[in-house]
């Protein structure tokens, strides 16, 4: 079952006489329980795709169905209501609050929730988000007194936290060191096996081959959608230590 369709998805920038084609004719199905990943060279249009799927910008042309519902036909009121419900945002830089503690951080999409929690609903719901990314200790840390790789979990928990039915990721290793980054990548492909829908961009392919699937843009199309067997951290792991020992021998050592 699909969670989100896109169907001849074109999508143009205009000032004054000049037009840029950032889409030219996108068709992309995203199946409920895949993880993915958008990789493409810098001005290959994957950012414009992600702020569509996003519900951030609006296509120039053709359909986005998400759950079955034409995006195109909400309001700006229910757009809003899926970004807060249906969706989950990570980012290459965080966005967290600096003066504010990690619960508080993630709580921060339950203040605009319709669901009208009381605070200790919203404590309960934020514990646990932080408790699934493994940072229950940190609760009442700042972000400065975190590592980059806490705050992207907490910034992982806040994306959680009102259960979206697709996370969309934003380059989330961009700011983290090799090994921060595989910690990363572990804790997605756990969310992945417990049932939720993962949607990347990234322009690394040793990042990408942590997905099941890898869909390549450039100039504005999908020049090649593969499915492939992703590997696990502690193979990555495995590579890259191999690698080291075989520099350090090259090198004398």
């Amino acid at each position: 079952m699909s969670v989100l369709k896109l169907q001849n998805i074109t999508k143009t920038y205009r000032s004054g006489s000049l037009a840029v084609d950032a889409l030219r004719g996108i068709d992309l199905d995203i199946e409920r329980g895949e993880f993915t990943s958008i990789m493409g060279a810098s001005g290959s249009g994957k950012s414009t795709m992600m702020n569509i799927l996003g519900c951030l910008d609006q296509p120039t042309e053709g359909v986005y169905l998400l759950n079955d519902e034409d995006v195109s036909k909400f309001k700006k009121e229910r757009l809003a209501e899926v970004r807060n419900r249906t969706l989950g945002f990570v980012f290459q830089n965080f966005h967290l609050l600096p003066r504010t503690t990690a619960l508080e951080n993630v709580e921060l999409p339950l203040l605009y929730s319709k669901e009208n929690l009381s605070w200790k609903e919203m404590h309960q719901k934020a514990k646990k988000a932080l408790e699934i990314v493994g940072l229950a200790d940190r609760a009442d840390h700042t972000p400065n007194e975190l590592s980059g790789g806490q705050q992207q979990r907490v910034a992982i928990a806040r994306a959680l936290v009102s259960e979206p039915k697709l996370l969309l990721a934003d380059e989330p290793t961009g700011n983290l060191d090799s090994r921060t980054s595989l910690e990363i990548m572990d804790l997605f492909q756990e969310l992945n096996r417990n049932g939720l829908t993962i949607l990347m961009v990234t322009h690394e392919p040793e990042i990408a081959r942590f997905t099941g699937r890898i869909v390549t843009l450039r100039d504005g199309l999908i020049r090649s959608d593969k499915t492939i067997e992703p590997r696990s951290a502690e193979q990555a792991l495995s590579e890259w230590e191999d690698e080291e020992d075989i520099e350090l021998i090259n090198e004398g050592y």
